[in-house]
Order: C-alpha cells, then sequence, then structure tokens
C-alpha cells in the first residue's frame, strides 16, 4: 500500500530550512547565550532611558524629542543640542541575503541557498533572544533589484523571512540608490547591525563590500539655525520641519545641499502660508 506524505512534510523536505532545523538552531543559541547573560550588564548602546550619558549635536536619525531646547537656543539652533540616555534595548539587525542564482549551485546536493537560509535563521533567532529588531533585504546578482522586509520582533518574523528568501514572496521593492550601501541606509534611516550573507560570486565583489563597510550616513546639509532665518519660529516647530526635510532628503537619496535647500524653502514656505491661514 502507498502511504501518501501530508503536504507540510513534502514542503519541509523541499524547503532550505524546515522548522525543525529552526527549533535546533533556537535551542543552541539559547544554551550559548544564556552563560554570556546571567548577570548585570552595562549597556552599550544609547538613546532613550532613564540614566542621563550627556550632551551631543544632532544627527540624522536622533528623535526629535530628545532635543535640548533650552541649550540649543545657547548655539542660536546651529547645531541643535540633544540629551543622550543610557538605552536598555539594542540596534536593528538587518540581514542583506543574496538571492542570486548562483547561490542555487552546492556540494552533494545541498545548495549554498541552504547555508545562507541557516545563517539568517542564526543570526534571526540570536536577535529573538535579545528582543531586538530583526529584517531582511535581498539582492541578486546584478544589485539592481533589491527586496525587503522591515525590522520587526519575535521568531514568527524570522520564519516570515526564511520563508521569504525560500519563495521570493511577500518582500517590498527597494529604490536602488547610486550603490548597495546607500540602498540600504535609505531603507534603515538608523543605526543597525547589517550582516552581509552571499557567496559573492558577482561582479566586483571587494568593491561592494568595501563600499558597505566604509560608508557612513551623510550629515543633513542645513540646521535649525537656517530654518529660523527663513521666518520659522523658534521651538518645536524647527524640530517638526527638520524631521519632514531629513525624511525627504532619505527617501530623495541623499541629494546634494543644493537640492537640500530648495526642499527646505519649500517647506518652510508652505508651512508659513498654512500658518497665516490659522
Amino acid at each position: 500500500m502507498k502511504v501518501q506524505s501530508s503536504p507540510v512534510r513534502e514542503r519541509e523536505r523541499s524547503s532550505l530550512v524546515n522548522l525543525s532545523e529552526i527549533t535546533e538552531v533556537e535551542l543552541l543559541i539559547l544554551k550559548r547565550m544564556k552563560e554570556f547573560t546571567i548577570g548585570e550588564h552595562r549597556s552599550l548602546f544609547h538613546g532613550t532611558g532613564f540614566d542621563f550619558v550627556g550632551l551631543r549635536d544632532w544627527a540624522p536619525g536622533d528623535r526629535f524629542s530628545s532635543i535640548d531646547w533650552p541649550q540649543s537656543s545657547l548655539t542660536n539652533f546651529s547645531p541643535l543640542i540633544v540629551r543622550e540616555f543610557e538605552q536598555p534595548s539594542t540596534a536593528n539587525v538587518m540581514v542583506v541575503a543574496d538571492g542570486s542564482l548562483s547561490t542555487r549551485c552546492g556540494v552533494d546536493g545541498v545548495p549554498i541557498a541552504a547555508a545562507i537560509a541557516r545563517a539568517i535563521a542564526t543570526i534571526g533567532m540570536s536577535a529573538v533572544f535579545f528582543q531586538d529588531l530583526f529584517g531582511m533585504m535581498m539582492f541578486e546578482t546584478d544589485l539592481d533589484h533589491l527586496a525587503a522586509i522591515r525590522p520587526r520582533i519575535g521568531k514568527n518574523q524570522v520564519i516570515h523571512c526564511l520563508e521569504a528568501y525560500q519563495t521570493h514572496r511577500g518582500l517590498q521593492d527597494v529604490k536602488h540608490g547610486e550603490s548597495l550601501s546607500r540602498a540600504i541606509a535609505g531603507f534603515m534611516r538608523k543605526t543597525s547591525l547589517i550582516p552581509v550573507i552571499s557567496d559573492f560570486l558577482f561582479e566586483r565583489p571587494e568593491e561592494e563590500a568595501v563600499s558597505i563597510i566604509d560608508w557612513k550616513a551623510p550629515a543633513l546639509p542645513i540646521t535649525g539655525g537656517a530654518l529660523v532665518d527663513r521666518g520659522l519660529r523658534k521651538g518645536p516647530d524647527v524640530a517638526t520641519m527638520l524631521r519632514a526635510i531629513e525624511e525627504q532628503w532619505v527617501a530623495e537619496g541623499f541629494p546634494d545641499s543644493a537640492r537640500v535647500t530648495a526642499i527646505a524653502d519649500a517647506a518652510v514656505a508652505q508651512w508659513l502660508r498654512a500658518s497665516s491661514k490659522a
């Protein structure tokens, strides 16, 4: 008599990494990481929290609620000054995974993509252990087509990313900038841990790797003082306007100061017209 297997088991056998392997990875991580998390540890990350660390200049990605307005007024809002606190949470984790056809090759029937999928599972379950946000970005051979999943918390998010990697479905298209590093930065918009998992069998892999490692987010080429000079009143309105300008600046792929000036002029003019009608 022929026994038919269930669709779930057939799917698990054909997948790059199945649920039993994810559980195995999870248990291994729990065993190893608990050795390093017993006891109290000082946070390595700064952000919202209760323990005041100090003051510094405002930088792109900072929350506007952290701006110290009295201190900023001493510098005429150029630059803005933000308060830093010790943060109990950590940074986002965004895996950049190679989904090109070369990863479907391998040895003894085991493709390179299976190793990439297992690496995604390992990094993802480590993020779950520390309650970090976890997401994934995929690229193909020519690096022109990018797709991603926004970071979220939880084991289900890791499984979702693994399924998306295997099926190439359920991903959001990402606007490609001048380079892979700019595309990643434009999508993330904040400090993140970004492991790149690939066989690097594409053109100029060294150049792309160096561009990711060495790339630093440029500073927003306009200050709060410049907005005040344009007629915006000092205070929270400056923070709101800077945030809107920064979001458009990032969405357009970090254009030069001339373009940012045009964005600021248009935004302030619209703000002033709306304020005069109120």
